[in-house]
């Protein structure tokens, strides 16, 4: 059992802090965002929230462990920078997969990794860091998902594929076996993806076809 400090005031934050709290050993006691995003009263969830910039000072890194259960906004690229900043002031992150997930032994999962309920995570396949699973997805064995991933539900990945850094999977899209995501690749909400992608690139419909427009220009 560990104490938890939970990045973030939002809603993946109040989940996080729920699953956390039914259905984990740790014991969440704050949270934590940056100073912009303080909250006016100061608390969040009955708990105190500390700006980020302070966090060593009040919770220093031998006391406490980090959850950072951000959304997918800007390819990830925002929860990526908030993890290597974590990382940098020495503060070990802890991973969170739920008891109602199927994952088999000798299954690698990295810090970060935020899995919830109904998720199937066959043989050999591997999670890298800082990679959320919402609910009710399939991995297929050996497949490889690489760090600042984001897959949402429902999602059908098939054998032997490579899930790339930054990539972001839409609800109930599929991905055919053996095949290889690049970096930064946005899949959407029902895309069937049946050969390998470009960095940066997004796709949509069935069978999917690239989009003009770059993933790494996008809005949100």
């Amino acid at each position: 059992m560990a104490d938890i400090v939970v990045f973030g005031t939002a809603d993946t934050a109040s989940l996080a802090h729920f699953y956390l709290r039914h259905d984990s050993p740790h014991n969440v006691i704050a949270f934590t965002v940056t100073t912009d995003y303080m909250p006016p009263e100061g608390e969040f969830e009955g708990l105190p929230v500390e700006p980020f910039e302070s966090l060593p000072d009040r919770y220093p890194p031998t006391t406490v462990k980090l959850f950072a259960p951000m959304t997918f906004r800007k390819m990830n690229r925002l929860r990526q920078g908030i993890y290597e900043q974590i990382r940098t002031h020495g503060y070990e992150l802890i991973t969170y997969v739920s008891s109602r997930a199927t994952l088999f032994p000798e299954t690698r999962i990295g810090s970060n990794c935020f899995i919830l309920e109904n998720n199937t995570v066959q043989p050999y396949a591997q999670i890298g860091d800082n990679t959320t699973l919402w609910s009710g997805n399939h991995i297929g064995h050996h497949t490889v998902i690489r760090d600042h991933v984001f897959i949402t539900s429902h999602v059908v990945i098939a054998g032997h594929c490579d899930i790339g850094n930054n990539c972001v999977l839409g609800i109930h899209s599929t991905l055919r076996d053996g095949i290889t995501l690049a970096e930064g690749t946005m899949v959407n909400m029902d895309a069937s993806v049946r050969v390998d992608t470009e960095p940066w690139s997004v796709y949509d419909g069935v069978p999917a076809v690239k989009r003009a427009v770059r993933s790494d220009r996008m809005a949100s």
